[in-house]
């Protein structure tokens, strides 16, 4: 960075009302580069113990309440994160959430260099959110809201941050840059695989638990794989509803709930499984996607079994069997296979984990953050 200023004197204010403080993409992935690169890094977000500051790994953490709902949320709460902001006096304030485009353009306003973070394709994640599943219209005009602010928003930015090559393609590719949600695998590394406790085979899914990501077809493919493996779950489940809906389908005696981890326990329980599964829905912002499991099971050197969409099947052909989502014979068809088939499954595994060191990692991505940041220090971003 040729900037005029320091690495240790530019602070940085990172901004989300909808993420947790350690989200892995905000905090593990992008504060911790930031930090560990020498920039001084206050993140703003919400916090089970909201009075209390903290510093983690370099970080300050300031909290923010718990909203009750999502109208608090968008209105005290992102007021209080913009009045927190504007007492950092940072150089660059970097958010990840739609709802936070005002509050970057204000801090444009005052002169500050503002990253916009887009994790989502939010205008298709809203059409497809479960939320108001029984009214489409809400979803239309919500989205349709959504489209509006987001783009021109997004014009009086420093810089775009892209998850995906899709939402890339939404913006001025003059400011636009690609920041794939990938594995870190320095982290992936140090984590030891967890005592299984078991003789089986373990078949695993690690994420959010939500119907449109086939949670109930996984399970009822272990009714046709049956005492071959165990099924292990890891996340947050979208609603109580829900999960005893799984809990009573036949397959769940072959299943297991361990809870929700951090980020690096989650990758002891991966390293101890045999396969790993995403078979999500054909929804709109799925089928176009880049599931950050699929690369974290590569990573850690697993076979996978990933819905049929025909973008995963040209990513990852030659590292995964491919599936129906809606037909859990087919989910258990294609374990089975893997099961009965060590080698291949080891050559899928071990191919992923070449590419995942290749080119599939945060490390290559963090250093396109840092330059990220010192062309937006810089004034340069645009040339």
């Amino acid at each position: 960075m040729s900037s005029s200023l320091d690495k240790d004197r530019v602070k940085v204010c990172i901004l989300t009302s909808a993420h947790p403080p350690l989200n892995g993409r905000v905090f593990h992935k992008e504060a911790k580069t930031l930090a560990k690169a020498g920039y001084n890094v206050v993140l703003i977000a919400q916090h089970t113990q909201h009075t209390r500051e903290e510093t983690i790994d370099g970080v300050k953490i300031l909290p923010l309440p718990r909203p009750k709902n999502r109208f608090v949320r968008i209105t005290k709460v992102v007021w209080k994160l913009f009045r927190l902001a504007l007492k950092e006096k940072a150089n660059v304030y970097h958010f990840h959430d739609p709802e936070l485009i005002l509050v970057g353009l204000i801090l444009k306003f005052f002169g500050k260099k503002v990253i916009y973070d887009v994790h989502e394709d939010y205008p298709k994640q809203i059409l497809s959110s479960q939320k108001w599943a029984g009214n489409v219209y809400v979803r239309k005009f919500i989205a349709f809201i959504t489209n509006i602010i987001e783009r021109p928003g997004a014009f009086g930015f420093d810089s775009i941050a892209a998850a995906t090559p899709d939402i890339a393609k939404k913006f001025n590719p003059s400011k636009t840059i690609l920041i794939r949600n990938l594995p870190i695998l320095e982290l992936i590394d140090k984590a030891q695989p967890v005592d299984c406790k078991t003789d089986k085979p373990i078949v695993i899914y690690a994420g959010v638990l939500t119907r449109i990501r086939g949670m109930k077809e996984i399970i009822q493919a272990m009714e046709f794989v049956g005492d071959k493996a165990e099924l292990w779950f890891l996340g947050k489940w979208e609603s109580e509803e829900f999960r005893k809906e799984c809990q009573d389908l036949e397959g769940w005696k072959h299943t297991k709930y361990l809870g929700l981890f951090p980020l690096d326990q989650v990758y002891e329980y991966i390293k101890a499984a045999d396969i790993g599964i995403s078979t999500l829905y054909p929804i709109e912002k799925y089928v176009t996607s880049l599931p950050i499991k699929a690369f974290e099971y590569m990573a850690c050197s697993l076979p996978m079994v990933m819905s049929n969409f025909p973008d995963w099947q040209e990513t990852f052909g030659e590292y995964a069997l491919f599936a129906n989502p809606y037909s859990p014979e087919d989910i258990a068809e294609k374990v089975l296979y893997l099961l009965n088939n060590p080698d291949k499954a080891k050559q899928l595994g071990d191919r992923g984990r070449d590419l995942a060191e290749e080119e599939y990692n945060w490390e290559a991505e963090g250093r396109k953050l840092l330059d990220i940041y010192g062309r937006v220090l810089d004034g340069t971003q645009n040339e």
